[in-house]
């Protein structure tokens, strides 16, 4: 999973970076409007966390812009501020929760995942595609009932094409989403680890779409 924290804040930032990854969600942190305006359309996040308060302007008018131009991606305010107004001005400027400051992480993280099953319309901590299973919090793969081991890459590729429900994910995607996990991410490396998946899965379970990218075939 991989999200975006747009707040100023040095020490909250840094300390909740570390906090989101030992989760294993990645985390991409910027402090401003004018960056977060920029890295948002570029690439793809699963969940924002916005800070009201950013030193170039109000974070409630980058939520509505945001809403506005048709993002769809959960967003969670977290802010300091405590008044009803600015709650509410975040639920109706399109926020998905409202996390007040300070605040326990393991409480944020458990927010995080049910707004993104809800937008998955998923109801449980468990993506469902045929035979396969996979439970994202364990991070365990079963397979017709049977447990299969996948290393952290591997898992995390076949979990993309898992939440997109037979559509096919471009290497270009995948590679975007892997990236912030670590080391860049190639398209020779995913192929090797496409190939490895079809191994412990079944040949048929991963179709190639020649000049795009891949689709389960679930």
């Amino acid at each position: 999973m991989h999200i975006l924290l747009i707040e100023d804040d040095l020490d909250l930032g840094r300390s909740l970076r570390q906090s989101l990854r030992t989760e294993g969600m990645s985390c991409e942190w910027l402090r401003s409007i004018a960056d977060a305006r920029k890295f948002i359309t570029q690439n793809v996040y699963d969940c924002v966390l916005l800070d009201l308060s950013l030193p170039d302007g109000s974070g409630l008018d980058l939520l509505r812009s945001l809403r506005e131009s048709g993002l769809t991606v959960p967003i969670i305010v977290i802010t300091a501020r405590v008044a009803l107004e600015d709650r509410l001005g975040g639920l109706d400027g399109g926020a998905d929760d409202f996390v007040l400051k300070p605040f326990i992480t393991v409480e944020l993280v458990s927010r995080i995942r049910a707004v993104v099953r809800r937008y998955a319309q998923q109801a449980k901590n468990e993506w469902v595609a045929g035979n396969i299973q996979i439970d994202t919090r364990q991070h365990v793969v079963r397979v017709a009932g049977q447990q299969i081991e996948l290393s952290p890459r591997e898992f995390d590729i076949l979990l993309e094409l898992v939440r997109v429900d037979g559509a096919v994910v471009s290497k270009d995607e995948l590679a975007k989403r892997l990236q912030p996990l670590g080391d860049p991410v190639d398209f020779s490396s995913i192929e090797v680890h496409i190939h490895n998946l079809r191994r412990k899965l079944g040949v048929d379970t991963i179709v190639t779409v020649r000049g795009i990218g891949y689709r389960l075939n679930s």
